[in-house]
């Protein structure tokens, strides 16, 4: 009888022991979904704009400008643009400061200014990257979000990002979208890409650290037609009456180091 109280005792402690482990265990809260990874979610953005041969979108931008004292003012520009892959684009824009028109047919580049009545073109490879890199090189010419059309779109907005975030999921004018944001060098870069099976921009927030008072450039992108279908005639500029042709001016090479005088190396 001795012995039966003893293995009964042993036993409840037993039972006592491990019931509040297992009632512990049960009231512990499900693990929370990891978030995403922001590398893997750019490049989702990427890989689809590069899958679309034809497509146009709406952007309405503010440029912070930084004057004297530290202090900012703030312009806006409406622009919209129109890709017809592998060679053709077109960029509309009107602002505060601005009213010009970018076209690019495969084989020129031109430049009209509606404000000053005048034009410029020149004569640029095959292939959207190929043609904006030639102007940006040669003549420092750069429109604002035409790096969405270039096939190596992943190549540039990944290059020498030092620090990358998922700082959730939130709304751009009503859209559920993935907020990241990443580091990279001079720069704070924000991103909203839309959640849904169309892995579009939806707002992009430029944070120039480097300069003075740290100005901010936003783009919020809409209207996007993804199956857009356009002729030719649409990236083909043609000079309205009393415009005038000017000719773009080459940007200044810096000087080549270590040279003697006298040309000798």
């Amino acid at each position: 009888m001795q012995q039966k109280k003893i293995w009964t005792a042993a036993l409840f402690c037993v039972l006592l022991t491990i019931w509040p482990v297992a009632a512990k265990a049960q009231a512990t809260p499900p693990t929370p979904p990891e978030e995403p990874d922001p590398m893997v979610v750019m490049r989702q953005m990427c890989d689809y704009l590069n899958s679309l041969q034809q497509f146009s979108y709406h952007s309405e931008v503010t440029d912070d400008q930084v004057y004297y004292g530290g202090k900012k003012l703030q312009y806006g520009i409406e622009m919209d643009t129109y890709v017809k892959r592998p060679d053709k684009l077109r960029a509309d824009a009107e602002g505060d400061l601005v009213d010009k028109q970018f076209f690019f047919n495969g084989k020129t580049i031109t430049l009209y200014d509606r404000n000053e009545k005048v034009y410029a073109d020149m004569a640029v490879p095959s292939g959207i990257e190929n043609a904006l890199d030639k102007a940006h090189k040669d003549f420092g010419l750069k429109v604002a979000l035409t790096d969405l059309a270039s096939p190596r779109l992943w190549e540039h907005v990944s290059k020498g990002i030092e620090h990358s975030l998922y700082v959730g999921l939130h709304k751009v004018r009503g859209i559920p979208c993935h907020h990241l944001a990443f580091d990279r060098g001079d720069h704070h870069i924000q991103i909203w890409i839309d959640t849904g099976d169309k892995p579009l921009p939806r707002k992009i927030v430029f944070l120039h650290k480097e300069l003075e008072s740290s100005p901010q450039w936003t783009a919020y992108l809409s209207g996007w037609n993804t199956s857009a279908q356009f002729g030719d005639s649409l990236f083909n500029f043609m000079p309205p009456s009393g415009v005038h042709k000017i000719r773009f001016v080459p940007v200044k090479q810096p000087a080549a180091q270590g040279k003697k005088k006298g040309g000798q190396s």
